[in-house]
């Protein structure tokens, strides 16, 4: 392993234009991840055919700096806007928008750069000493495995953002209900669409997610009518301070080390890693019910778990040539390209180029903090302009980039529809990050379950009795117990303290 750092290490500093790569690839992700409907995926899939006139240290070099810097891009508008710019994004906006209201924009923006970058460097130094044993444990990741996993996530919608435990579960509830939208991944029955051919694709989750936040925002930011004096208007990014940081390090340190570990399951991605982690952060917190109202654990917790997720998802991709995320599916087209075969022999047979991009990665999430800062600062000069032409600007911006994914009209119908339905929730004081979570996490719980289930012939107990399936399980039960628990108690301390106040 040594030997592979010092051949690239001398490489990458004989040729000094593979730090002109990496920055312009995190600029360019930067961008791509912060405009709605791009995402990161779309700004790799671009630059795959220019990276055929480079060699395939540089090309690798360029779409892995893309990846950083649109795992991080995502969260400027999140905050900004409440219209996250990735999926990975969504969970940052529902405590830093609510920050951003407060006034503390840029302090939201510094949060999310920090843990961005702690949970990217965290991610990309476990890729660089561990990616062959940590690629042995994804394999031994069954359907069953990944169920569990789902619960652990799902079980957390009853603390998430409301002091209202019927509220939260009807919202998860809703959103797993319309996850089941469209063909059966497993018969090819059609299900829900009632007999409407253009819903037989199922609900797509990023026109419903921009959908639920960035337009009904909108809406109720005019149906509010919002005194311009009001709204967000001066934000002066920079990082949080040391004491801050010390008291999220559990988080950071939490959810850094779950991104990791649902960034190696291949299929899984930076999306799952960023709900699962936001789920956990509530669990733990000693304040569940200030989630959703600008906590700023609201803010590390996904971004630490989005970014180690993006040097987790290269672990299979380097490994084993299996893709642990849409990113790094698009960038196989980089290294078929150049004539490179990802595999368990890459890490023999082209060291230089491996460990080139474990050093480039390693860059980027530095550079992405001074970087990320003047992003922050050129993208919030928007807020000087008056909302009556932003807000329809997102909208416009919001319908070409869903529209842009599929080239389908019915993903611009979904997200105006979700849009008037995330409207009507947040009317009706309904969270909104249940019901995502629900959309998220429902598609792997129930089709894992059922693969799981047809592994064992329909054998309920050699599912829930497989050792990392049935601790995952248990720790969701006992979980869930104590945020009931956790529920009950704070209710209970509320009429109290009525009783002794009347």
């Amino acid at each position: 392993m040594t030997d592979g750092f010092l051949t690239a290490a001398q490489y990458m500093a004989s040729h000094p234009t593979t730090l002109l790569f990496i920055v312009f690839g995190m600029m360019w992700g930067i961008i791509f991840g912060a405009m709605p409907g791009l995402t990161g995926v779309v700004g790799v899939a671009l630059l795959i055919p220019f990276t055929f006139g480079f060699g395939p240290i540089e090309g690798l070099l360029l779409l892995g700096s893309v990846y950083v810097g649109s795992t991080f891009g995502g969260s400027i508008s999140a905050i900004l806007f409440n219209t996250p710019g990735s999926p990975e994004a969504a969970c940052t906006g529902l405590d830093g928008y609510p920050m951003a209201k407060r006034g503390q924009a840029g302090k939201a923006l510094g949060i999310a750069l920090a843990a961005s970058a702690v949970g990217g460097i965290f991610g990309t130094v476990v890729l660089m000493l561990a990616a062959p044993p940590l690629a042995k444990v994804a394999l031994s990741f069954g359907p069953a495995e990944y169920f569990a996993l789902a619960v652990l996530g799902i079980t957390a919608i009853a603390s998430i953002g409301t002091t209202s435990v019927t509220k939260a579960l009807i919202a998860g509830i809703l959103g797993l209900v319309i996850a089941t939208v469209g063909i059966d991944p497993l018969t090819g029955g059609s299900r829900f669409t009632f007999g409407n051919d253009l819903l037989l694709s199922g609900i797509g989750f990023i026109p419903a997610i921009i959908g639920m936040f960035a337009l009904s925002e909108v809406l109720v930011r005019f149906s509010e009518r919002v005194p311009e004096g009001e709204a967000i208007t001066k934000v002066s990014t920079a990082l949080p301070k040391f004491r801050e940081m010390m008291a999220m390090k559990g988080t950071l340190a939490r959810s850094s080390v779950l991104g990791t570990i649902i960034g190696t399951l291949p299929g899984v991605g930076a999306t799952t890693a960023a709900f699962m982690s936001y789920s956990e952060a509530v669990r733990w917190s000693r304040h569940p019910e200030k989630f959703g109202t600008g906590e700023p654990e609201g803010i590390a917790a996904p971004e630490a778990a989005n970014n180690a997720a993006v040097g987790g998802s290269m672990v299979p991709l380097l490994a084993l040539g299996i893709p642990g995320s849409a990113a790094t599916a698009v960038m196989i087209g980089g290294l078929t390209i150049h004539g490179i075969v990802p595999g368990p022999m890459l890490l023999v047979q082209n060291k230089e180029l491996v460990y080139s991009v474990f050093i480039g990665m390693f860059i980027a999430n530095l550079l992405m903090i001074f970087f990320g800062l003047k992003a922050s600062r050129h993208f919030a000069k928007i807020l000087d302009a008056p909302y009556a032409l932003i807000g329809p600007s997102i909208v416009v911006l919001c319908m070409t980039g869903v529209y842009a994914l599929r080239n389908n009209v019915m993903d611009v119908v979904v997200m105006l529809v979700f849009g008037a339905f995330g409207f009507l929730l947040r009317k009706l004081d309904y969270p909104i990050a249940p019901l995502i979570i629900g959309l998220v996490l429902g598609p792997v719980a129930e089709i894992s379950l059922r693969r799981a289930l047809m592994l064992s012939s329909f054998d309920w107990s050699s599912v829930l009795m497989r050792p990392i399936a049935g601790t995952l399980l248990a720790l969701s039960a006992l979980s869930l117990i104590y945020g009931f628990y956790g529920q009950f108690q704070r209710q209970w301390r509320r009429r109290r303290a009525a009783l002794e106040a009347a």
